[in-house]
């Protein structure tokens, strides 16, 4: 007769016997005479105490191992260190042991020690891995005799410091455990830095290159050189750096990683999902990496870093972007004076670094472009007129970017035949980070030692840089009628016009808006006044009413902030934070707020055309994207609505208040902000259920503003039109039925009737489908801003003149 009833306590008691078990096969020491095998990897398995780390065998390759610790419960390849990163050893054969001898050495299939700790006779009798993370070998007596926190790779874990001499050296691609080219470490001058050092060039990108010790908020006066990430999350360094977490506290587990594509970032563990998000990282403009895109390439973010070629230029290598481009022509000195020589100009282009010495201020475009085509080791120049001529001639081309901020050209040195066979819009193949490549358009012009070269540069220069003209022109005037030194006047204008992020005092801001007497909006964190500074640049200035950090916090969070720059994002100039006052500074944004044209007046709202609307839908697209996925991933707007998207004098987009809820007070794990933010009518539904915060919140408001943009009227006045209540639920439902039917009428009364239907059909059912993917009460099915940005750069160049 077979066994019917088991006992619970019986079934329990197997239970905990079998987990017990199951324990005893990852102890937490090695003891000596041990060893590990590759065969038996999945079980040969060194864990804390805690479990949060386990030590052995990872698969780097195709029968390829490293011995390595990782995050236990992380469902990424959270490695925090590997003994043989460049050396992987064979698949079968394979050990690492705790010989009698006191080391600890891994071995490759054929006996051949790879890597060992050189603890000979050190009176070595465990191995064991701690709670911390560190694998440490000890004597019988407890005395720790070798550490793996002495010898990080590219990651560090709480409480490991970054000393004299170490490196954090970044992985070689995604994925990769290789050495790579990008390295944090403490330079000579106790300054702790980013370094690009590849197989042609050496580049140091952070902190700025172009700033001041302490313009950057360093310090050299200190040679201690230790860094160090603590519990809860503050970074540390002995030269004054300091970075904190976004999610502030202990009870998380982090690291701080030297990333493949050069950025250092700080990570923080979801322990429920085995996720891990970034809640810091030193740059938030990526392209100012530098390497990123090998020699001549260039670097863009459109969204997601993206390489190309410059006219003239192809891939070194199709499979591999580090290597650079390569020109399809021959410039060499033999020749230089033969040759016909022309240019082309990248605008918003620069090549950082490798100025020859000719660099020269105070000069004009043609003496630039003529002492470049002289010089057979220039390969091209970039020029600037931004209250003095500024001439940069180029040996070589490495650190390659593009951007919309950036206020000048680089003219590339080419013969006649690469200009005679390019187009004023060249089509350029281009690659993004996921190897996936594209075809876009590149707007050249072009240039020759002719003076039609000047009439061309001169067309240009007027059309995007007309106010650097108008002040250039301004101080000539002032030297000729003034007889002022012209070098000096230039110069102190060009420094009024560019000065940089910087702590205001909130005397400077009383002053500057007149006592806060012109208040140009409000919000639920506090009143925005329109101000003017001595230099004439007017101001916004936001008065904050609920902002909880210390002084110490308040600096380290908007000077973060303040790093942020993109065309559709509100510039801040700065801030001031002086007993109880924080105050915000920005740029002021001359056309107002989007709400004012699609909720205003009649006459006001039918200023916006077709056009305007899809610009604007784009542009705010951007820049949450931006925010999301190319800046700091922890940014989130959380109010996202028309009230908080500023429009220019070309109504380019700029969304203000992105920094605020990054400002307000967060407690517990994860992203769970202390107070609902956001408005009525644009908030999430995770929010009403106390779920934590995502970017999903932002795509939510932005479907919102998205059907706003569309119809021209609040959806909260749009679902009572009829004259029957209903929910947006129910709204989002009907426009499902209706996108999924044969008739396409409904689209016309959707749109604005005050366009009087001139508009796209298309890009309007493409924006109808794009809101109501963000509107989904599921957040896990919404897009993500880097869909929707592609989404309607494709609508947007398929369609662009169909209305």
């Amino acid at each position: 007769m077979g066994i019917k009833f088991i006992s619970p306590l019986i079934l329990l008691s197997l239970s905990f016997a079998f987990f017990h078990c199951s324990l005893a096969t990852h102890p937490s020491t090695l003891e000596r005479g041990s060893s590990l095998s590759v065969e038996q990897h999945e079980e040969d398995v060194l864990t804390s105490p805690d479990r949060a780390f386990s030590c052995g065998f990872r698969k780097v390759g195709t029968n390829a191992y490293c011995f390595s610790i990782w995050f236990t419960n992380s469902e990424e390849d959270a490695v925090v260190w590997t003994a043989n990163r460049d050396a992987p050893v064979n698949g079968r054969g394979s050990r690492v042991s705790l010989r009698r001898d006191g080391k600890l050495a891994l071995t490759d299939v054929d006996g051949s020690t790879v890597w060992d700790t050189n603890t000979s006779y050190a009176g070595v009798s465990t191995a064991e891995l701690l709670d911390t993370g560190n694998l440490v070998l000890k004597d019988r007596d407890g005395h720790v005799l070798w550490q793996s926190f002495d010898s990080p790779t590219d990651t560090l874990v709480p409480w490991q410091p970054l000393t004299k001499g170490k490196r954090l050296v970044s992985p070689i691609a995604k994925g990769a455990r290789r050495s790579g080219y990008y390295t944090l470490y403490f330079d000579n001058d106790n300054v702790l830095r980013l370094m690009y050092d590849g197989p042609e060039i050496s580049s140091i990108y952070w902190p700025n290159p172009d700033s001041t010790l302490y313009q950057n908020g360093r310090s050299n006066y200190n040679s201690t050189r230790i860094a160090f990430l603590d519990e809860k999350g503050n970074f540390h360094s002995s030269d004054g750096f300091k970075a904190l977490a976004s999610d502030l506290g202990v009870g998380i587990r982090r690291r701080l990683t030297m990333d493949y594509d050069g950025n250092l970032r700080l990570y923080s563990l979801n322990e429920s999902t085995g996720t891990w998000s970034i809640t810091w990282e030193a740059l938030s403009q990526i392209c100012n990496v530098h390497g990123l895109c090998g020699r001549n390439g260039i670097c863009e973010y459109y969204p997601g870093i993206r390489c190309s070629c410059p006219p003239g230029y192809e891939m070194s290598d199709p499979a591999d972007w580090n290597s650079g481009c390569k020109p399809k022509f021959n410039l060499s000195c033999s020749n230089h004076t033969q040759q016909q020589l022309h240019f082309i100009e990248l605008q918003e282009t620069d090549y950082y670094g490798f100025d020859m010495s000719t660099y020269s201020t105070m000069i004009s475009f043609e003496a630039c472009r003529n002492a470049c085509i002289q010089s057979c080791d220039c390969r091209a120049f970039g020029y600037r007129l931004a209250g003095n001529g500024l001439c940069f001639p180029k040996s070589s081309l490495f650190n390659g970017y593009k951007s919309p901020n950036f206020p000048g050209s680089i003219f590339l040195k080419v013969p006649i035949s690469v200009v005679s066979s390019s187009s004023s819009n060249q089509s350029v193949v281009t690659c993004n980070s996921d190897g996936s490549t594209v075809t876009t358009s590149s707007s050249l012009r072009y240039g020759n030692n002719r003076s039609n070269t000047k009439w061309v540069y001169l067309y240009g220069f007027a059309a995007s840089l007309g106010a650097a003209e108008f002040l250039f022109i301004f101080a000539g005037w002032w030297c000729i009628f003034r007889g002022r030194d012209t070098t000096k006047s230039v110069e102190e204008g060009y420094r009024m016009i560019s000065r940089q992020f910087r702590r205001f005092t909130y005397r400077d801001l009383r002053e500057a808006t007149g006592k806060f007497k012109e208040e140009l909006g409000r919000g639920s964190s506090g009143a925005v006044y329109r101000g003017v500074l001595d230099d004439k640049r007017v101001l916004a200035v936001k008065k904050l009413t609920d902002v909880m950090e210390g002084e110490e916090e308040f600096w380290a969070e908007v000077s973060v902030i303040g790093r942020i720059n993109h065309m559709n994002l509100v510039r801040m100039w700065g801030f001031c934070s002086e007993g109880q006052h924080r105050l915000l500074v920005y740029e002021y944004v001359e056309n107002q707020s989007l709400d004012k044209y699609l909720f205003g007046r009649a006459d006001s709202g039918s200023s916006l055309g077709w056009n305007q609307r899809f610009k604007i839908a784009l542009g705010t697209a951007r820049g949450l994207a931006y925010l999301h996925h190319e800046c700091l991933e922890w940014v989130i707007h959380c109010d996202v609505k028309p009230e908080n998207i500023l429009l220019d004098r070309d109504f380019e987009p700029k969304i203000a208040d992105f920094g605020l809820a990054k400002l307000s007070k967060r407690d517990g794990p994860g992203f769970n902000i202390s107070r609902m933010r956001g408005t009525t009518g644009y908030m999430a539904p995770e929010w009403a259920l106390s779920f934590p915060i995502t970017a999903k919140v932002d795509v939510y408001s932005y479907g919102v503003v998205l059907l706003e943009i569309l119809k021209g009227s609040r959806v909260s006045d749009w679902v009572e039109a009829d004259g029957t209540e209903k929910s947006l639920r129910s709204l989002v439902a009907e426009l499902k039925e209706q996108l999924g039917g044969s008739d396409e009428s409904w689209v016309r009364d959707v749109v604005d009737h005050r366009l009087r239907g001139q508009f796209n059909h298309e890009q309007a059912t493409a924006m109808v489908k794009i809101a109501v993917s963000c509107l989904e009460e599921d957040r896990s099915r919404r897009l993500t801003m880097n869909e929707i940005v592609k989404l309607l750069i494709a609508c947007g160049e398929k369609d662009a003149d169909r209305i």
